[in-house]
Formats: C-alpha cells, structure tokens, sequence
C-alpha cells in the first residue's frame, strides 16, 4: 500500500474513570452517536472503535470501560479491556471531569500510566459546568503528577475546543493509510450497536439498583417483505425484582424503552424497525464465566 506521506492515521485510547465523559467527547469528535450514554457509571463495557476521518488524517477512537475496582467477574472483564488499550495505541486520553476533585480513581489510573510510553493528552471535560478561575488549579494539580504529552479543556457536550484537540492528536501520529471507508464511523457490527442502543434505553428508564444487572441479547434479525426489520431482543435481569421493573406497570415502561430504541436503531439502519422486546431472568450472570462469553464478554 502506497502511503500519502502527508496524511496521518493512528490509534488513540480513551480512558478516565466512569462518567467522566468519554464516550459524550466520542461521539462528539465523530459527529454522529455511536457509543451509548448515561449518566450511570461503568455505562461502558467493551472497548468499542470509532473512526474521525479527516482530509489529511484518519484517528481512530477506542472508547474503553471506566476504570474502577472491580466487584465481580464482569468488572473484571471491564478493568482489562481498558487496560489493554494502553500499550496497543499511538496516543492516549485521559479524560478527567473538571466538576469533581482529584481522588482514588484519578490515583489508580496515573499509576497504570507510570509504565506507559505513550504520549498522554490529559484532556479535563465539563469546563461548561465550572467557573474559568477554577481551571488553571485543576490542570496544575494534574500536570504536577505527571508529564503529559499535552492538556486541552473542553466541553464534550458543547463541543468546545474539540478541534483544538484533534489538532494535538495529530502531532504524534505517524503518516499512515486511511484504513476504512470515509462513511464509516465504527467497526462494530450492527448486532453490536443494536445491543447496546436497547440497554442504553434500559439504563435511562430503570432506578439505581437495576442498570448493572442488565444484559441484552439479540435473539433474530431479519428483513420482511415490507422492507420492515424485524429484531427480537432479551433483556436479561438478575432477579424476578428487576424483571417487574424493567416491564413496568401494565408493561408501560417495556413499551416506553422500545419505543425510544427503536427511534435510535432507525437512525442507525436507515430502515424502519419493528422491535419485539422481551425481559427474562438469568441470575447472577455477572459472575458466570458461561454467562459473560454468551453475551460477548471474553
């Protein structure tokens, strides 16, 4: 392959603690919503790629779990994919939420970093939701501990100073070949992204004690005469408690949740849908290493 010496691609990992923001500055930099959002924490699970393609450039996203202390099998799963990232990528981004005070988190993730090479942008999100005098502190505090490669402030929701950020990522990138099609914003599968658009809707309907147990499988997809799409998805809970919750009274809330996943998987397929949702209990699945390679954890 015959590389334009002037055009740049590369790998750039997203890390920072859970809901600091990283998948809203994902979506944000790609200009279309392609990884799920909630204001729940560990919303994230699996490292999930997307593709800014530029004129003179080509970056690639991965958006990684929240880094956390693991609680279960699941966790686990979530801890190392995010760590994984850090050794596979051309820069890094450690995302860090100007609203909240340097903690245990922010420690954990500086120390994963000691052993690392790799360029680190310490990019602080939420400057929106922060008087200005207060950012220079926050910055000083962080770039005392460690020697990032550079540190941008933004706003991932308004995007603010993002094109001030892809201009620092393109500093360490190596002149490279644009590895996929200009239309394409992900590499997951559309099964994937359907997946994950249904529990985004779960962990926005449902209380505090029901979004971490959620799982959803897509059962059947497939095209009908009419050019509907028909797909069949489970909800999975941990417990019969959940199940009725996740339904709801009279089924309102099942209905409600499909309703608003269905208007993003439209969006996503370009097709109408029909989506027939179904909740079962599948107990303790977080902690069975059966269950978790059944719905892609592995």
């Amino acid at each position: 392959m015959v590389v334009n010496a002037e055009h740049k691609s590369g790998f750039v990992s997203v890390i920072g603690r859970p809901n600091v923001g990283k998948s809203t500055l994902i979506n944000s930099l790609v200009g279309q919503k392609v990884v799920i959002m909630s204001d729940k924490p560990q919303t994230t699970r699996n490292k999930i790629m997307c593709v800014l393609t530029l004129d003179d450039a080509q970056i690639l996203f991965i958006d990684t779990p929240g880094i956390h202390k693991p609680k279960h099998k699941l966790g686990e799963y979530m801890l190392k994919a995010a760590e994984n990232t850090l050794r596979e990528v051309e820069v890094i981004f450690f995302v860090v939420d100007a609203t909240e005070e340097f903690g245990g988190g922010e420690k954990y993730i500086l120390e994963l970093l000691a052993s690392v090479k790799t360029p680190v942008i310490l990019v602080v999100n939420k400057i929106d939701k922060i008087e200005k005098t207060k950012l220079l502190p926050i910055i000083e505090k962080y770039s005392a501990l460690y020697n990032f490669a550079g540190v941008v402030p933004i706003s991932a929701i308004e995007h603010t100073n993002l094109d001030n950020l892809v201009l620092e990522v393109k500093k360490y990138l190596e002149p490279g070949p644009q590895y996929y099609p200009e239309d394409m914003v992900t590499d997951q599968p559309e099964r994937l992204v359907i997946t994950e658009l249904i529990r985004e809707k779960v962990l926005h309907s449902t209380r505090d004690e029901v979004p971490h147990s959620i799982a959803v499988d897509i059962e059947e997809i497939l095209t009908r005469p009419n050019d509907t799409v028909y797909v069949r998805a489970v909800i999975y809970v941990e417990r019969e408690s959940q199940k009725g919750i996740v339904i709801g009274a009279k089924g309102q809330l099942l209905k409600d949740i499909g309703r608003l996943a269905r208007i993003d998987i439209e969006n996503l397929l370009g097709s109408k849908i029909f989506l027939d949702l179904w909740v079962k209990v599948k107990k303790d699945w977080r902690n069975k290493e059966g269950s978790l390679r059944g719905f892609g954890y592995d």
